[in-house]
């Protein structure tokens, strides 16, 4: 696998989820700093260190509601 792919979404009570696509690994943190360490441990975690994939990419999700 060369990558894995992240829907990050802004929580409710604030910060950050991350769901991957395909996988079942899920993570969580308050600032995109933390969101990016706790990712990596999570797929390091996840992954045997041979089946790892090489680059995690994180696809932000913002929604905005605009009322009329």
């Amino acid at each position: 696998m060369s990558e894995i792919i992240f829907l990050v979404e802004e929580a409710a009570e604030g910060g950050y989820i991350a769901h991957a696509i395909g996988k079942s690994i899920v993570t969580e943190a308050d600032t995109i700093e933390e969101l990016h360490r706790n990712v990596k441990d999570a797929v390091q975690c996840h992954f045997e260190e041979q089946q790892q994939p090489k680059i995690i990419r994180l696809h932000m999700v913002h929604e905005e509601v605009i009322s009329l």
